[in-house]
């Protein structure tokens, strides 16, 4: 397969499990394909723009981890504890050579995350809120495990922002008092030298005091 095509391979995965299977079979050269082939700065500008708001004495639960490429630029700048989770073995397995994370968690976001409530100051996902990957209503989770005046860090694709269903459920998470906006970048290419119309913004949230997400049990 053409390194170019692996975005869309992923992308277009007709489930969680084949995602899943997809991002094990990749896990071990993910990181240089998108460094070589398609020149990915997501993880860089969300490392900087969660240091503005969080300080390093932070529990971090690093959600859609992958191969660890924001958790490993989280610890050069001086946080020590993060957590890993990520749905596919494989790239956990490669988060893990990175040193950056004290654990690890298989868990698929868009179901309910076996965590407390509040169980992290801080919640950051980059490059997960995309085509084919977690539906909106993983901000439910991703709050309700952040503890109050923490802070939900993510980056979202402009394209689908509104037609997946993420304006609204970022609005009803505001209007519900669970959550305050505080900042978004510009949007900015993500994949400039691979996938160049692939844009992404990063969002960042506090977690308030008033307000609970409402979560949906989820059934087999």
């Amino acid at each position: 397969m053409a390194e170019q095509n692996r975005v869309q391979w992923v992308y277009f995965s007709a489930n969680n499990r084949e995602l899943q299977e997809r991002y094990d079979q990749w896990a071990a050269t993910y990181d240089a394909d998108l460094e070589n082939d398609f020149g990915y700065i997501g993880p860089g500008g969300a490392a900087n723009i969660f240091a503005k708001h969080v300080g390093t004495d932070t529990s971090v639960l690093d959600a859609g981890a992958g191969t660890g490429l924001v958790g490993k630029l989280l610890a050069e700048k001086g946080y020590e504890d993060i957590d890993a989770m990520d749905l596919s073995e494989g790239m956990l397995e490669e988060a893990r050579k990175t040193g950056a994370y004290k654990a690890f968690h298989q868990m698929v976001m868009g179901e309910n995350l076996d965590f407390p409530d509040g169980a992290y100051d801080a919640v950051i996902a980059i490059g997960v809120l995309t085509i084919g990957h977690a539906p909106a209503s993983s901000l439910d989770e991703l709050v309700r495990v952040t503890r109050p005046g923490g802070h939900v860090v993510f980056s979202m694709r402009p394209d689908i922002y509104e037609s997946d269903g993420f304006k609204d459920k970022q609005s009803q998470l505001e209007s519900d008092g669970a959550w305050k906006f505080l900042e978004v970048s510009n949007p900015f290419k993500t994949l400039p030298t691979g996938y160049p119309d692939a844009l992404s913004q990063i969002y960042v949230f506090r977690r308030t005091q008033t307000g609970a997400p409402e979560v949906t049990p989820c059934h087999p």
